[in-house]
């Protein structure tokens, strides 16, 4: 409990949701029981493309529990998966609920098996006969196919969707000056997956002809909504979404999937109520991973170490479907110059589809690749110059004078972008001291030649958070005294039970217990945009603020009738309202709200009761910054890394409860630490996933994480009346850079140059055998 007239933004307080969670009684989609329910599995594609011919059901049909199955022919035209962010002006393409006659990556469906269990289903999924014809695939990221080459859409004329662009001044003059030297480095980031431990899964349930009813484990339900509605034919109105608990989304879960409209079609074709759970396997297969960007850039500084110039080419490998259109390419270029002032900069980006499974977003969204490829960049321009790394970035980072700094580039919010003001030379200076750097620069020399060499690596990096274009918050008082934030957004592990009921309590003056949080439904708030981006404290928690404040003002109004007071001098604390310098006069907020169904104020303000509901539209999104230290050895014989010690300075503005903050800084960085040391979405040449299972796809370990070194700096937000700024994906931005940058310190002497992750075993052992030779 907080003392009286104590804020409870800004404290650490244990988070609400958790005691229900760790005593299991967290409710999940596939722990949704609904009468007569059947269940659905999908024949999926073996091939990476393929025309698909007859589809011989008849097996399956004659198979005990098996209701019915469906193929393209039998669902609705519309039924298909609208793009996450449209793009008019590029070219179009359709990705089916199920597929006709055509797919494009293995793993996407054909037909759906309907049974009375999931066992049943499963049956009748091996009982299905499909004729493939194979086709050659699209699996390298190439711009143009050869002639005679696959193209993953027939309609387009190559596999380019799109060409990105950013720049400022003019790199190449600044690269070409005489007294610049210039690095160069071919970078790529893997495709990885943010593997959730809940799969995805949906439940719909046809509630009349005209109306339908989705469980789905998603970050964006009204996306869903949509999409639904737009395949069945229906108003949106007549399709509530609810999202229950969400086992994990990390962005995987951030945009709709075939399955999301293909359930409620077939629920509606047949008229039950109808459950699909995705496997592991499946996941694997068919659930968007992200990164895959391949770089050629090339960074050039002065010779005193100021930074002269950058630019970089890339490709980012969509997959079959762009489903986010050029929103992670444009994350990179913007974000790749980093906390560092950068006049002259050109950034381009080659958006390709492939005959793999569609790529979207992955907690970081763009910005990991972005680190990687500056980091590996700034160390081999300091060792070119001679000056140590840590010592060249402090030449050129972006002073507390020069803020608000503008960068020269614009957001693709189509805001011109301006850095909120914020100290980075001393988040930099504080993560070298958290590490220890020097003393460790100083053991370097003598673990040289060892069999256990040190490396360094320092990462410093910037995030564009909250964007927007709004979230809304609906807050009423019950007359049983408990306060109910509506929500457009939905949870999966964020804590928005906790913060946003911090903010709320303060606004109102009542106990954070007090005060219940509720998303994840259709029905609640007519709109919102969704949990992704970093955005639900930076823009929904204004909203709640906005919401809260009114109900606030009303509260006074109707306490001020009821004291026989002035509305100013009516105080609201501790759930009560009372009236200023008379401590004995006070009211439950409760009874307020019962007054304010009938009360002459609340009647002025053309509204019964306590409530409100507001938006909050942000101008653009606001910037958080961070700095990432790592020392580690790397055992020359065996390739193996190991961690000795990793610090982190992060700013996020005004942290709402800095226990989760913490929390979410230290799920990001092990996420990183996987894709550093570990993971990989590896294809083969046709097309087929070879790290398919949990024995293949190195997710981090407890015994591979060190001790983390954690600091919170405090420079608010000048975008939002909070000075909140997003925090969600920050921890997994610098990881892969910092760890490359230290792998390579430690064997530079030997000749070896990383130029990608993961830095497994084989890999290290590989550079180190190709340096020698």
């Amino acid at each position: 409990m907080r003392g009286p007239g104590e804020r409870a933004v800004g404290r650490s307080l244990r988070r609400k949701e958790d005691h229900r969670l760790l005593t299991g009684r967290g409710r999940y989609v596939d722990d949704v029981v609904v009468p007569g329910v059947l269940h659905l599995a999908l024949v999926r594609s073996p091939h990476a493309h393929a025309r698909v011919g007859a589809i011989d059901t008849s097996a399956a049909l004659r198979l005990d529990g098996v209701v019915a199955v469906l193929t393209a022919g039998d669902l609705p035209g519309g039924a298909s998966v609208p793009p996450l962010v449209p793009e008019p002006r590029l070219p179009a393409y359709r990705q089916p609920a199920l597929a006709g006659e055509r797919v494009r990556h293995v793993g996407e469906a054909v037909a759906a098996v309907i049974a009375t269990d999931p066992y049943r289903a499963a049956d009748g999924v091996e009982a299905v006969h499909v004729e493939w014809e194979p086709l050659p695939a699209a699996l390298a990221p190439d711009a143009t196919p050869p002639p005679g080459g696959a193209r993953v859409h027939e309609e387009w004329r190559d596999n380019v969707y799109a060409t990105s662009a950013g720049a400022t001044g003019d790199a190449g003059r600044a690269l070409a000056a005489a007294d610049v030297v210039v690095v160069e480095a071919r970078v790529r980031y893997p495709r990885v997956a943010g593997m959730p431990i809940e799969t995805r899964g949906v439940l719909a349930v046809p509630d009349s002809a005209d109306s339908i009813t989705v469980w789905t484990s998603t970050q964006v339900p009204f996306a869903v909504r949509a999409a639904v509605a737009a395949a069945l034919g229906l108003a949106e109105a007549r399709v509530r979404v609810l999202v229950p608990e969400v086992g994990g989304g990390f962005g995987v879960k951030g945009h709709v999937y075939p399955e999301d409209v293909l359930v409620p079609a077939a629920a509606r074709r047949l008229g039950r109520p109808l459950k699909w759970v995705e496997t592991r396997r499946e996941h694997f297969l068919t659930a968007a991973g992200d990164r895959d960007q391949t770089h050629v850039a090339r960074l050039g500084v002065h010779r005193d170490g100021t930074i002269a110039g950058l630019e970089t080419r890339f490709t980012r490998d969509h997959g079959a479907y762009p489903t986010l259109g050029e929103a992670i390419t444009l994350n990179t270029i913007n974000h790749l110059p980093g906390p560092y002032r950068i006049a002259d900069y050109r950034g381009m980006g080659v958006n390709v589809v492939s005959h793999k499974t569609f790529l979207a977003a992955y907690r970081g969204a763009g910005r990991p690749e972005a680190a990687l490829v500056l980091d590996r960049l700034l160390d081999r321009a300091a060792r070119a110059i001679g000056l140590d790394a840590a010592e060249l970035r402090r030449r050129n980072l972006v002073t507390p004078e020069q803020m608000p700094y503008s960068t020269g580039l614009t957001y693709r919010d189509g805001v011109p972008i301006v850095y909120d003001p914020a100290d980075y030379p001393a988040g930099f200076e504080r993560v070298l001291s958290l590490l220890d750097y020097d003393r460790w620069r100083k053991e370097q020399p003598a673990r040289r030649g060892s069999s256990r060499p040190i490396g360094l690596g320092v990462s410093a990096y910037v995030e564009g958070t909250g964007l927007g274009p709004f979230e809304g918050a609906d807050v009423r008082v019950d007359p049983d005294g408990t306060v109910f934030v509506h929500l457009g957004v939905c949870a999966q592990g964020q804590g928005h039970e906790t913060t946003l009921a911090q903010i709320c309590a303060d606004q109102l003056g009542v106990p954070v217990e007090s005060v219940t949080v509720v998303g994840g439904d259709t029905q609640l708030v007519g709109f919102g945009m969704g949990t992704i981006a970093s955005r639900v404290a930076a823009v929904a928690g204004p909203a709640v603020a906005r919401s809260a404040a009114e109900v606030a003002h009303r509260a006074r109004l109707v306490a001020a009738e009821m004291l026989e007071c002035a509305a100013e001098d009516v105080v609201l604390a501790d759930g009560r309202a009372g009236v200023r310098g008379v401590p004995g006069r006070t009211v439950p907020l409760g009874a307020v709200a019962r007054a304010a169904v009938r009360s002459r104020a609340t009647a002025a303000l053309g509204r019964p009761g306590l409530g409100a509901c507001a938006f909050f539209y942000p101008g653009s999104v606001t910037w958080a910054f961070g700095v990432h230290a790592v020392a580690l050895e790397v055992d020359v014989e065996t390739g193996a890394v190991r961690l000795l010690r990793y610090a982190v300075v992060h700013d996020c503005g005004e942290p709402i409860n800095p226990m989760i903050v913490e929390g979410q800084l230290h799920g990001g960085i092990a996420q990183g630490l996987g894709s550093a040391l570990a993971e990989e979405l590896v294809h083969d040449a046709q097309g087929q996933l070879v790290t398919g299972t949990l024995m293949d796809y190195g997710l981090p370990r407890a015994d591979e994480l060190p001790p983390l070194a954690v600091e919170h700096l405090v420079f608010p937000s000048v975008v939002n009346p909070l000075g909140i700024k997003g925090v969600g994906e920050s921890g997994i931005i610098a990881v892969g850079a910092a760890i490359a940058n230290a792998v390579e310190d430690a064997l530079a002497d030997r000749g070896v140059r990383v130029e990608a992750i993961p830095l497994t075993p084989a890999r290290v052992f590989e550079l180190l055998r190709a340096a020698a030779g």
